[in-house]
């Protein structure tokens, strides 16, 4: 928000006031989330609004596009940016324990049967139930974020429904679960597998089911990705040298009005 809207929030005698305030700041913005209470999403901390699906992270101390988690074992946020490739490292994690697993399984059992001799059975014993249990944990994890994908949900998302205007759904960025798997892993099926970066749409703006959209809710600039059905993706690139989400928020904003007509005050 520019300083002195960012001043008059700070200084609203009242909630109602901060409503107002963001309620007309959000108008032309693209965003269709609300909190509990119906207002537009704000963060404290960070001094913006929220994209929809953006979540503050308290470890990486920033408002991050579409979160899914902080993930320790990768010291990162899985969100935006990265959901593909985390999908990708737990499948290719899988993969490679069960090869692990299947190639020492003959050694388990000679070492079962007593045939098996020498120290390094023991080594050969370790490797194998290390294995198995890497396996075990990876194909439970991998098993539930692609049905994330499926659904179109983050694991936030999945704890807690996202609230639109008409009220909470869980489903509501849903857009069958082929489009959904698209909207992470991109329209260039030799790509699918690849850890290269295909994800549809930019981040800060996703389609929504149809009681979602509002009556103006039909184009977000001129350069799109159709998936059918009326489904359209915006394909900006996203800039991760941006400092805050603030900023990138603002170019997509002017560019979006050079490109098209600014969105209807329906959006706030």
């Amino acid at each position: 928000m520019p300083r002195a809207e960012l001043e008059k929030f700070e200084q609203a005698e009242s909630e109602e006031v901060q409503r107002q305030i963001l309620e007309r700041f959000a108008q032309d913005l693209p965003v269709t989330n609300r909190t509990v209470t119906g207002s537009i999403r704000y963060c404290e901390k960070c001094q913006h609004i929220k994209p929809d699906r953006a979540h503050h992270c308290s470890v990486c101390r920033e408002c991050v596009l579409k979160m899914d988690h902080h993930c320790p074992w990768v010291n990162n946020c899985v969100a935006f940016t990265n959901y593909k490739f985390f999908i990708l490292f737990l499948g290719y994690a899988l993969l490679y324990c069960l090869f692990v697993a299947f190639t020492t399984l003959s050694y388990f059992i000679s070492f079962w049967k007593g045939d098996l001799q020498g120290i390094g059975r023991f080594h050969i014993l370790f490797l194998f139930f290390v294995a198995i249990m890497f396996a075990v944990s990876l194909v439970s994890l991998f098993c539930y974020h692609c049905y994330l994908v499926l659904r179109n949900r983050s694991t936030l998302e999945a704890f807690r429904a996202p609230i639109f205007r008409t009220g909470a759904d869980k489903d509501g960025f849903s857009l069958g679960k082929y489009n959904n798997f698209q909207e992470v892993f991109g329209d260039n099926r030799k790509m699918w597998f690849l850890p290269v970066f295909t994800s549809l749409g930019d981040g800060l703006v996703f389609p929504v089911r149809a009681q979602h959209q509002p009556s103006s809710y039909n184009s977000m600039g001129s350069t799109q990705t159709s998936l059918g059905d009326g489904v359209t993706f915006p394909q900006r690139c996203v800039d991760e040298d941006t400092d805050t989400l603030l900023g990138t928020r603002q170019r997509w904003v002017e560019e979006a009005e050079l490109d098209s007509p600014p969105f209807s005050s329906h959006h706030s």
